[in-house]
């Protein structure tokens, strides 16, 4: 019976080092670098002479440029609505980042820019959970076309605060 209780004790130690080295802990201030690949699903309408407008979804996943930390190899989720005439396009939509823990970081975007080419602009984070509950901040975004079928890859970074 002992030797089942340290084996027991032993692996109970094991495991949870290695939840605590799993979940990595997140300094209360700083950056995270990360890119980004998606998938475009959009919907454009010609409402005049030159204009579009339209909405859409990209999904895709989250990698830290370190290649580890916060953002790493999670799921990503956005949907937009924009606005473009003679080819220039402003949008805003909602952003979900996520990481391989589980937990996610929310974030509200605007941004301008060429569909076709290259498009920028602002995230300002609104929320997050687990280990970014309470986060607060905002970073750009840079995106370009990387296919004809809608797919993309972006670049971004958020300066942030924890409480």
């Amino acid at each position: 019976m002992r030797k089942a209780t340290a084996v027991f004790v032993s692996g109970l130690s094991f495991a949870t080092f290695c939840a605590t080295t799993g979940a990595q802990e997140l300094p209360r201030s700083g950056s995270i670098s990360f890119h980004t690949g998606w998938k475009d699903t959009s919907v454009a309408i010609q409402v005049a002479d030159k204009r579009w407008q339209g909405q859409g979804i990209v999904t895709g996943a989250t990698f830290n440029d370190k290649g580890t930390g916060p953002l790493h190899l999670g799921p990503a989720n956005c949907s937009y609505a924009f606005f473009a005439v003679e080819g220039n396009a402003k949008n805003k939509g909602f952003c979900t980042f996520g990481d391989a823990d589980g937990d996610r970081i929310f974030a509200e975007f605007t941004g301008a820019g060429t569909p076709d080419a290259q498009t920028s602009g602002i995230n300002e984070i609104t929320g997050g959970t687990g280990k970014y509950a309470g986060i607060h901040g905002n970073g750009p975004w840079m995106c370009k076309g990387a296919g004809a079928n809608g797919e993309y890859q972006c670049v971004q970074r958020l300066d942030y605060r924890l409480p």
